[in-house]
């Protein structure tokens, strides 16, 4: 491949995160958007007056009028497979949002297409980012605190609607079959991943939920999912209920020498604590090189270099999270 800037179409707008990614598209010189689809007239009308770029109301008149390198999905999560499985069937190259699918079908079938067309299934997780949480994977992996026992991730808000969310957005997350549940599916899922990151595959995984809202939303607002392991445990919580920003976000990592905490968002300060240092220290965090700094850098760098995403974007680990999420939403709907 050229050094030429990859062409990205955009299959799908009624996710909300793809609004952050359009401002990657434009001022990255390793891409271009090159036009979007979208069902609906609205989105289609914001991204072509904001963008400048055509845009269509089906995938296949987007593939017939425009060669592509890649696409981005930011559809709901059971369509958007549906959209990655056609992508990779013409040989595209591959980045969708989190968690990957509405189910563990979907994202086996998507992993099994993208080995058998050679081409890259990206999966972005939007903490991956965080200058912080990479500095932090990359301690815990090299043994820095000691034999990790346990991981924690907490994603919690008011709610979406609270949050600013679109009604195009909201519309599918509250739908359990196009989202795959409810806040279990769409926040416990950072959890997932960063445990299958750091700890592998579970032993035994224990999922639970509720609606705690004051008006229910139709699916679960709250969910908690455990996961045990020979050696260790790991918590994934989700929240769409929650009052204030305190524990929102908030990730600890705890092992047999340390534990580190690692603060949200990009700007969010990593801390480590020993038995030397017990009140923690901060620890300095470098600026990442540019492919590991945005999704986009990201996607182009593995796409004309042929390399695996970096772990926590890597469809094996996002894989691996799927099927811990399956176990938790089916013990959420027995109980």
């Amino acid at each position: 491949m050229t050094n030429q800037p990859l062409r990205i179409g955009i299959l799908g707008l009624i996710h909300d995160h793809v609004w952050d990614h359009l401002p990657q598209l434009q001022h990255t010189q390793n891409a271009t958007l090159v036009a979007a689809f979208d069902t609906n007239q609205a989105l289609r009308d914001r991204i072509g007056n904001e963008y400048g770029c055509p845009t269509y109301a089906t995938p296949d008149e987007l593939f017939s009028h425009h060669e592509l390198d890649g696409v981005y999905i930011f559809s709901s999560n059971q369509e958007g497979a549906a959209l990655a499985l056609s992508a990779i069937e013409r040989g595209l190259p591959v980045m969708i949002e989190k968690p990957m699918a509405a189910n563990l079908s979907q994202a086996e079938a998507m992993l099994a297409a993208a080995h058998e067309k050679s081409v890259c299934l990206m999966v972005n997780w939007p903490f991956a980012w965080w200058p912080q949480m990479q500095h932090a994977i990359t301690m815990a992996k090299a043994g820095e605190i000691g034999e990790i026992w346990q991981v924690k991730y907490r994603a919690a808000h008011a709610g979406p609607k609270e949050l600013g969310c679109s009604d195009y957005f909201c519309d599918w997350l509250f739908n359990p079959e196009l989202n795959g549940a409810g806040a279990m599916m769409d926040y416990c899922c950072y959890g997932c991943v960063l445990s299958s990151v750091l700890l592998g595959v579970p032993e035994t995984i224990t999922g639970f939920g509720g609606q705690y809202r004051p008006e229910p939303l139709g699916v679960e607002d709250n969910a908690l999912i455990v996961m045990q392991y020979p050696k260790a445990i790991a918590t994934a919580e989700g929240s769409w209920s929650q009052i204030g920003k305190l524990t929102a976000y908030a990730t600890a990592i705890y092992g047999t020498k340390g534990t580190l905490i690692i603060e949200p968002q990009k700007k969010g300060r990593l801390m480590s604590a020993s038995e030397d240092q017990p009140l923690g220290t901060e620890v300095k965090v470098q600026c990442p090189l540019l492919y590991l700094q945005t999704a986009t850098e990201h996607f182009a760098h593995c796409v004309r270099s042929g390399e695996e995403p970096w772990e926590l974007c890597s469809p094996h680990a996002s894989l691996k999270a799927q099927a811990i999420l399956e176990a938790g939403v089916q013990q959420l709907k027995q109980s």
